[in-house]
């Protein structure tokens, strides 16, 4: 299945939309059904409208009827394995108690769990949030 999911990360890089940065990002995520969802990050010449791929990705499984999340795999075309951005990694805690984070760049992989990257993220299952 890891497999399955760097070959649609990979091809979401392809698409990235990146004419400012240069930096091209592709993710695919794994539903808990088994379902893959890709998506490539779009730039926009107000930088705040900028969307990762990640996001993208994840936006895809929501609107494929998707709320459960157990893996995601992020590329990119730095060479190195790149995390994910801070607003990335809080969109991912709302659908995700726990994740693991795969990183590929180059030859390199690297692995993390979102808790690790994310302590004490913002959830709606935590008190005092509604």
């Amino acid at each position: 299945m890891e497999g399955e999911l760097i070959k649609a990360a990979l091809a979401a890089l392809e698409r990235a939309y990146a004419p400012y940065s240069k930096h091209r990002v592709g993710a695919a995520v794994l539903a808990r059904s088994g379902r893959i969802f890709a998506g490539c990050n779009v730039e926009n010449a107000s930088y705040g409208l900028t969307v990762c791929a990640e996001r993208t990705a994840l936006f895809a499984a929501v609107a494929g009827g998707e709320t459960s999340i157990a893996r995601i795999v992020i590329v990119s075309s730095t060479g190195r394995p790149t995390p994910p951005c801070g607003a990335c990694r809080q969109v991912l805690a709302e659908f995700a108690q726990d994740l693991e984070v795969v990183m590929v760049g180059g030859k390199s992989e690297k692995r993390a769990w979102l808790s690790a990257l994310l302590p004490d993220a913002f959830r709606k299952d935590r008190k005092g949030l509604s």
